[in-house]
């Protein structure tokens, strides 16, 4: 199966991204992760053929830089969801996480009919292929400390960041 690559900015640094044939998104990576293999290598590893096509690539890429200049706070993209059908319901549900808000991993479980399973909707976040997209980094632990991100803490603060900026809850920084 072929995939299509490309790259843009995004609030947390630069984005790999891949589609499909259909245009669905099927991986999306923060360049600056802390780790964890680089995302081309990790789908030609799963035998996607890896390929280029800014014609393919067009419409996340737009998609994700309204986003982050802060003229998107939805995303219409089809998305291709691998896993579980646990991690799918999940995955599904922080889309449903409102831009700039946050909710906790046992809200989540509960939304899902699932109380006490905190623990298992910060797995299913951390296996979460289309960050950003899929936002789980509006998830946070119940204390409301950060809890976990796979790119780092850093990009999480970063996105969160941006959204509170975007919606006026914060200062930008600039006078």
């Amino acid at each position: 199966m072929n995939v299509y690559v490309d790259r843009v900015g995004s609030p947390a640094g630069e984005l790999a991204f891949a589609v499909d044939e259909e245009g669905a998104l099927a991986a999306l990576h923060f360049v600056e992760s802390d780790g964890g293999p680089d995302m081309e290598e990790a789908l030609e590893y799963e035998g996607f053929q890896v390929l280029r096509d800014e014609e393919k690539t067009a419409r996340p890429r737009e998609e994700l830089r309204e986003y982050y200049a802060g003229e998107r706070r939805e995303f219409g993209l089809p998305l291709a969801f691998v896993g579980s059908e646990w991690q799918k319901a999940v995955w599904l549900e922080l889309t449903r996480i409102p831009y700039g808000e946050t909710r906790s991993y046992g809200e989540i479980a509960d939304r899902l009919g699932s109380p006490g399973a905190a623990r298992a909707v910060g797995r299913a976040n951390a296996t979460n292929r289309l960050p950003l997209v899929v936002p789980c980094h509006r998830v946070i632990a119940a204390d409301g400390s950060l809890g976990g991100f796979n790119g780092g803490l850093h990009l999480k603060e970063r996105l969160l960041e941006h959204e509170r900026r975007v919606l006026g809850t914060v200062p930008d920084g600039t006078a």
